[in-house]
């Protein structure tokens, strides 16, 4: 119980929060007025909006220009609160400036964005289907390789000798009475010499092959629901995977994508060719894609409670046509849960990784005008 009030205080804080803004504003009049005030603050409340929408992305941005004029005319619906922080008078040359720190009540702003897209205005027949497949993982294993070395030695010898000889003698002989005597002698020298160099090049390569990964599939039920949710609640008609898969003729497969997930971080081509073949036989313009993976837990430093990390990945595709197209794309983003113990540490983690990305999801849908 104290884990989902926890839980719940934490999603209730999200739809509040601060913003700071400054603005300036010149006055005809030897001195600031009231009125002058009034409206520099006014000024300064709208950059604070202008600041949190910017911090939130391009999208959120581009949604906010829509219905800026729409906050200007009801400032107090979303302005929970205004404290000034400062403010300077300047007469010389008639300028004013304050700063400003304001709570937002973000929940009627975003409720303001949703109600003025191209999705919330069309009628029933006029929206779109949406299938989503979302999956969260965590490493199963790890197969790492070890360092190919390849050595090779290139080694060259020569020799250069060089030799001479010479020999020489003298042969004679005597008779003397019956007798012949003979007698000989020789003498020979030689020279040798022989220079011998070598010389020896080594050189080879190492490959390093990167680890291969496998995934183990996370039970993710709670995701879809948040994910639903936050589709459903922009004005998009949303279809779960399974609901689907019967209506796209045999194509479409959730087992196959999770099996092509566990062993990669892409889809194979085939597998998204026959996802947007199977789509437009059961008739929905737009698939969501995307994973959520775990990191292994740790210990926060801020506070030695568990931390565990998820990193989310996702693309919304129009398959309505040929060759399918990329509407919105989250990611990679890193989020972080902590908890007293790993479970409620991913849960957490999880839970902000799925909010997260569908809204950004939503918000892009949204600044394009896709119904």
């Amino acid at each position: 119980m104290a884990v989902v009030l926890a839980c719940f205080a934490v999603a209730s804080v999200a739809q509040v929060q601060q913003a700071r803004g400054k603005a300036s504003v010149t006055y005809p009049g030897r001195s600031v007025s009231a009125d002058d005030k009034a409206r520099a603050t006014q000024a300064a409340q709208l950059k604070a909006i202008e600041f949190y929408y910017a911090e939130a992305g391009e999208s959120e941005s581009e949604n906010f220009d829509v219905v800026r004029e729409k906050i200007l005319a009801n400032p107090d619906r979303y302005i929970l609160e205004s404290t000034v922080l400062g403010e300077e008078d300047m007469p010389d040359k008639r300028q004013y400036t304050v700063a400003v720190r304001v709570s937002l009540n973000v929940a009627n702003l975003r409720n303001l964005v949703k109600s003025n897209s191209a999705v919330a205005k069309a009628g029933a027949a006029e929206k779109s289907q949406l299938v989503f497949v979302f999956v969260s993982r965590e490493v199963a294993s790890v197969k790492s390789f070890d360092d190919r070395v390849y050595k090779r030695v290139d080694q060259n010898v020569s020799v250069n000798a060089r030799g001479a000889t010479s020999a020489k003698g003298t042969e004679g002989e005597s008779i003397r009475g019956n007798q012949i005597s003979t007698n000989e002698s020789t003498s020979a020298t030689a020279d040798f010499s022989a220079n011998r160099s070598r010389s020896i090049e080594t050189g080879g390569s190492t490959v390093t092959r990167a680890s291969e990964a496998t995934y183990r599939l996370y039970p993710s039920a709670n995701l879809n629901v948040v994910f639903t949710g936050m589709f459903a609640r922009a004005g998009f008609e949303v279809i779960e995977a399974g609901m689907a898969e019967p209506a796209t003729g045999g194509r479409f497969s959730v087992a196959k994508v999770e099996e092509d997930y566990q062993t990669g971080n892409d889809l194979k081509s085939a597998t998204l060719q026959s996802i947007a073949a199977g789509m437009r036989t059961a008739g929905v313009p737009y698939v969501a894609l995307g994973t959520l993976d775990i990191a292994p837990a740790g210990k926060d430093p801020a506070t030695g409670l568990v931390r565990v990390g998820v990193t989310v990945n996702a693309k919304v595709y129009n398959v309505s046509k040929a060759i399918p197209s990329t509407q919105a794309a989250v990611g990679p983003v890193q989020y972080a849960g902590v908890g007293p113990d790993e479970s409620t540490a991913r849960g957490s983690a999880l839970t902000q990784a799925a909010n997260n990305a569908a809204r950004e999801l939503t918000s892009q849908l949204t600044a394009k005008g896709i119904q």
